[in-house]
């Protein structure tokens, strides 16, 4: 009964369709998913499944400050890993751990505020992550404060800073400057100091730093820790131009042309890296007045033009420069003039004058006149005496002028007419 019921059981089986290979093939895929799901999963999805190692497993993480360089010990069959330097201000900064290397070096940023650093590895599939927080070490309130730099006529530099609110009488503050390459380090070499502490710096010698440098202000005392303080400055930020080189002004009938030249920087800087601007004020005996403040980029040529706004005004223009980005006023230039002397207050006076004197001359010549013509009335003028010995030829004429004269002059008056002879004394008689 067996053999026939095993017969009927493989004629059946025989007699049903076969499975095409194309459907074994798609629940054989089906099947591998259901079973296998891990082998679709991303890397950063895989390392998340990852266990972590104990916390008995330390990679002894250590970091140091001058060089930024974070080391750990090395694990055998390193695959991936990360280092990570959280920072107060610039958040999370990531740097990716070559192969068979256990450190990670980050470019220069301040630390007096403290950093967090992490450390993550994969050792024979296991996440190893470590941290280390990085404190500035000292009492709290020490370091130097208001710390500032400027560089000025593009040689020298002048760094400044106060005493710590919290730091003892004897404290005494050093100043270290490194390139961003950390291949050169230099201690200032001129200190400026306020009652024997060292609170500023100054420097005459630039070349070897670089665009970005770090500074570093630290601090010893007998009686207490002292903290730190450090910054990272792009020196290009914090110099202060000086006023262009050779202003001239030129005027014509209709308009005036100022001209420059680029100030010395200590970089070499093409002119679209500057802009100016100008101060432009009418002078007058009250002041200056008229300010008018022109901003001019770089790339206008280092000219400027503009309507003569007086034939006879007399001007002024000054100068200053900053960086194109960054509006950071430097000095002012020396006044430039052009233009004569203002007219207006010395034509009125001219025209004072002028009428003044016309009329003192014309009141000066009327009662001059006027006595003239009273001195004719009062004291007319006396008739000449006949002369017969020296006025022989004219005897005639002067006599009848005289008695036209009398007969004028005194009408109604009778006139004596005396002769008079000249009597010679006879001589003597002998």
């Amino acid at each position: 009964m067996w053999e026939r019921q095993a017969a009927a059981w493989r004629n059946t089986a025989l007699s049903r369709p076969s499975v095409s290979p194309l459907c074994a093939l798609v629940m054989a895929v089906l099947l591998s998913m259901l079973l296998v799901p891990s082998l679709f999963l991303t890397q950063d999805q895989w390392d998340k499944h990852l266990p972590t190692v104990e916390q008995n497993s330390s990679l002894n993480m250590k970091f140091d400050p001058k060089t930024t360089k974070l080391t750990w010990d090395c694990q055998e069959n390193a695959t991936y890993g990360e280092c990570v330097l959280i920072h107060k201000e610039k958040g999370q900064i990531k740097k990716k751990v070559k192969d068979k290397e256990c450190q990670c070096t980050f470019q220069d940023c301040s630390l007096h505020g403290g950093v967090t650093l992490t450390v993550e590895v994969n050792i024979n599939q296991r996440r190893i992550s470590e941290t280390l927080v990085y404190l500035n070490p000292g009492g709290e309130g020490t370091a130097a404060q208001n710390f500032s730099c400027l560089i000025y006529n593009a040689d020298f530099m002048n760094c400044t800073w106060a005493k710590g609110q919290a730091a003892p009488n004897d404290v005494q503050y050093f100043l270290y400057i490194r390139d961003s390459k950390k291949k050169i380090e230099r201690e200032c070499p001129h200190y400026l100091k306020d009652s024997g502490t060292h609170v500023g710096c100054h420097l005459q010698d630039l070349s070897g730093l670089t665009s970005y440098s770090y500074f570093l202000v630290n601090g010893t005392s007998q009686e207490a820790g002292i903290q730190f303080f450090d910054s990272v400055l792009l020196l290009k930020e914090i110099e202060q131009y000086n006023p262009p080189n050779n202003i001239t002004v030129h005027c014509n009938e209709s308009h005036c042309f100022i001209r420059w030249e680029k100030p010395r920087t200590r970089k070499t800087l093409s002119i679209r890296e500057f802009q100016y601007q100008l101060d432009i004020q009418r002078q007058s005996n009250t002041g200056s007045s008229g300010n008018q403040l022109i901003v001019v980029s770089g790339d206008s040529g280092n000219k400027y033009s503009f309507p003569r706004p007086g034939f006879r005004a007399k001007h002024t223009v000054k100068i200053r420069t900053a960086d194109a980005r960054k509006a950071h006023w430097g000095a002012w230039s020396q006044p430039t003039e052009f233009g004569s002397a203002e007219p207006e207050s010395s034509l009125v006076h001219v025209y004072l004058l002028v009428v003044l004197g016309t009329f003192v001359c014309g009141l000066t010549i009327s009662c001059l006149f006027k006595r003239f013509l009273g001195m004719n009335r009062l004291f007319p003028p006396i008739p000449r005496i006949k002369d017969k010995l020296s006025d022989s030829r004219q005897i005639d004429h002067q006599q009848i002028l005289w008695e036209k004269f009398a007969h004028d002059a005194g009408k109604g008056d009778k006139e004596e007419v005396l002769a008079v002879e000249e009597v010679t004394e006879a001589p003597a008689n002998a």
